[in-house]
């Protein structure tokens, strides 16, 4: 039996290499973004290199037509989704004293919002077939003092957790996968200043993530932190003061 997920955020970057692996398991696909153009290619690239069926939904989920558009395709009895992977998100680069405040509502309806709709709309169905599974992409932020952005990872981390203590038991794991730094196009859309200049070795491998994410997903882990960099640090967040690591986080996806 051939399974199907929904990815977000598929045209680029985490998302499209999540659909790549999806696609490499005999995994059918919805694919969700706001640029057609980018997702009509990777469908076309999927379909010829590993016979998948895909298919193309262009929604914006910041617009409440766009978000119910791919929560009703979630939901839809007559071609269930098996795997919900909830990977879009933006930042916004401006410091929370000067940032503009519908930049910031756009910033958690994308991150903490839409996760929490399309898991509410996927559950039910899940819950009846006795299967499913759920990933939400968070970060390493939501771990540690970054902005708004790290409460919104936070709150997906936390969301996660909840829901999968809830309803493993019954056949449906939910997932936060929690990366670090990514070379993807994220950071240049935040523009190339927002960073400090980095090495090569802070840089997570979005591969690597996405098949320790997936393989997460399939064991049924509340929480996969990816990368075995990030995986290291992590225990030391929780003994060095905040005023200390606010000055050296910054976001990441």
């Amino acid at each position: 039996m051939a399974y199907l997920a929904l990815v977000t955020g598929a045209s680029a970057g985490l998302g499209a290499e999540l659909a790549r692996q999806l696609a490499e398991r005999r995994v059918n696909l919805v694919l969700v973004a706001r640029d057609e153009a980018r997702l009509e290619e990777l469908a076309r690239r999927l379909r010829h290199e590993h016979g998948v069926a895909v298919e193309v939904l262009a929604a914006d989920l910041t617009e409440p037509d766009g978000l119910e558009r791919a929560a009703k395709r979630v939901a839809d009895p007559d071609s269930p989704v098996d795997i919900l992977i909830s990977n879009a998100g933006f930042g916004v680069y401006e410091g929370f004293e000067s940032s503009r405040i519908s930049d910031e509502r756009r910033l958690h309806e994308l991150l903490s919002w839409v996760p929490l709709r399309l898991a509410h709309a996927a559950i039910p169905g899940m819950l009846a077939r006795r299967r499913g599974w759920i990933m939400n992409v968070a970060s390493v932020a939501a771990f540690t003092p970054s902005g708004s952005y790290g409460a919104a990872k936070a709150a997906v981390v936390s969301l996660s957790r909840s829901l999968n203590a809830r309803y493993r038991g019954s056949g449906v794991r939910i997932t936060a996968l929690c990366p670090g730094l990514l070379d993807t196009e994220f950071h240049e859309r935040m523009g190339a200043d927002h960073l400090p200049r980095l090495p090569r070795i802070a840089w997570a491998d979005t591969r690597r993530v996405a098949r320790e994410g997936l393989r997460g997903l399939h064991r049924g882990r509340a929480v996969v932190v990816s990368d075995w960099r990030y995986r290291l640090t992590r225990p030391l967040i929780s003994v060095i003061p905040d005023r200390l690591l606010e000055r050296t986080t910054t976001t990441s996806e």
